[in-house]
């Protein structure tokens, strides 16, 4: 698997698709697959969607799909209606496909594709919204190092309106555009403009990038031209957001869910498994605009029916930790759960970093890290199985998101607040209440799984500890 595409609501129920590959290795070519959910967190199997190869203009790849609930483009009140990249010889176009039984099955629409390609080599991955103070919709293009952004009165007629450019984060793919109020007010309702980008440049890895800004029906214009990153782990790309028409208009817009694929396009074709390539995806979250150190920045959260997987919680009271550690912590029972974390480094305490090592197999596989004197957090993983080793620099380096401790204002001083989700193969931190967060894939031994914390310099206080176990979802 690999992108996820835009879930949407019909009937109380989420339709969600994403790229699926079932040939690979052997064969080419994705296809949407399709499943269902009433709370966004369990899922039901609905199998393929709209398969590849079927119209003479190649495999389906990422777009998005709207409910056109005022029959705009003359498929029915209600239809759904998808739009994606389809591509044959490497040529990309846009196709529509439409579904008049709730997403369950699509035709393709027989005057395809509805973009041809003005002789572009990177031109794919239609998101499409509707904008509904202007009564029209808008999709936004991946277009290399640029976003194109488009306007249509019935989906199939498009009409270029503007480009969003940007320099030094590579061939930027799968752009989003929506609005969200900050800090939960309506006066100051903003638009965001999302793209997966590249930022090598800045001792990052692939991921999310974002602007915050102005739309006016034709051009996004960027508040100050800087932009931010949604989460600054190895794996999190691809990523959807979308919010949920059962709120009313004012609240729409103060959240939205969001869901990233869980991989590397530096090691996806080498990931140290057997029976399932192309990663995973992260958990849903529901993010929010805040204001964070003097700007909007999205903050993000698990999503409020995780709580349904959640077993009888444990905890472990207040107490120093030390180089060598902090005494007992739970054992965990599953490579499923999930931990609340407080650290302190008090006037008394003079330590400089406290570590949260996850372990399986007599290896720890992933550590967590906060260094109080540089307010950042980190998160790196450790090659323990066989074939990691081969994932390269990339899978090995350790990635770290600023957010600076909390309650204190001497240096170095305050708390921090880590959620951490762990899932077998994936590990999610939530830092600050998501003021940052860092996505990984990891891969443990199998085995007896541990926790473990210690500090580097000296002593920080363990002010509150909560380990959880997770049941499967199903």
């Amino acid at each position: 698997m690999n992108d996820p595409q835009r879930p949407f609501m019909l009937d109380g129920v989420w339709h969600y698709y994403y790229l699926y590959n079932a040939d690979h290795p052997e064969g080419n070519g994705t296809e949407w697959y399709h499943v269902t959910s009433t709370d966004l967190v369990h899922w039901k199997d609905e199998g393929v969607a709209i398969e590849k190869f079927k119209n003479g203009l190649g495999d389906i790849e990422t777009g998005s799909a709207v409910v056109d609930q005022d029959n705009t483009a003359g498929f029915g009140k209600g239809a759904v209606v998808a739009v994606m990249t389809q591509q044959d010889k490497g040529i990309q176009r846009q196709s529509l496909y439409y579904s008049t039984d709730k997403g369950y099955t699509f035709k393709p629409y027989d005057r395809n594709p509805v973009m041809d390609n003005p002789g572009k080599e990177h031109w794919r991955d239609p998101k499409i919204i509707r904008d509904e103070a202007r009564g029209q919709w808008v999709m936004a293009l991946a277009e290399g190092g640029k976003i194109g952004l488009y306007t249509s009165r019935d989906l199939k007629d498009w009409r270029y309106a503007s480009g969003f450019e940007r320099k030094g984060l590579g061939i930027l793919e799968c752009p989003d555009l929506f609005q969200l109020d900050v800090d939960g007010d309506p006066a100051k309702r903003t638009w965001v403009l999302a793209a997966s980008a590249n930022g090598s440049g800045e001792g990052r890895t692939t991921g999310v990038a974002y602007w915050t800004g102005t739309w006016d029906g034709t051009t996004f214009t960027p508040a100050d031209g800087k932009h931010q990153w949604l989460d600054a782990g190895s794996d999190f790309y691809a990523a959807v957001t979308w919010d949920d028409p059962r709120l009313p208009d004012n609240q729409r817009t103060a959240s939205r869910h969001a869901i990233g694929w869980m991989n590397n396009w530096t090691y996806a074709r080498q990931l140290p498994t057997t029976d399932w390539q192309g990663g995973a995806d992260s958990i849903v979250r529901d993010i929010r605009l805040k204001t964070v150190q003097g700007r909007p920045s999205l903050v993000s959260a698990p999503t409020g029916a995780m709580a349904t997987l959640e077993g009888a919680a444990t905890t472990a009271g207040s107490r120093p930790v030390t180089p060598g550690g902090a005494g007992d912590l739970p054992v965990p029972g599953s490579g499923a759960y999930r931990l609340d974390v407080t650290l302190e480094r008090t006037q008394a305490d003079d330590g400089t970093e406290a570590l949260l090592k996850l372990g399986s197999g007599s290896a720890d596989f992933a550590t967590i890290g906060y260094n109080f004197a540089e307010g950042t957090a980190s998160l790196s993983r450790a090659a323990v199985v066989p074939g990691a080793e081969a994932l390269g620099p990339v899978f090995m380096d350790r990635r770290t998101a600023h957010s600076p401790p909390r309650g204190s204002t001497a240096a170095g001083r305050g708390s921090v607040e880590l959620t951490v989700f762990v899932d077998y193969s994936s590990v999610e931190v939530f830092v600050n209440g998501g003021e940052q967060t860092l996505t990984s894939l990891v891969f443990p031994r199998e085995g007896q799984h541990t926790l473990k914390i210690a500090t580097t310099g000296g002593n920080v206080t363990l002010k509150s500890f909560k380990y959880t176990p997770l049941a499967t979802a199903r």
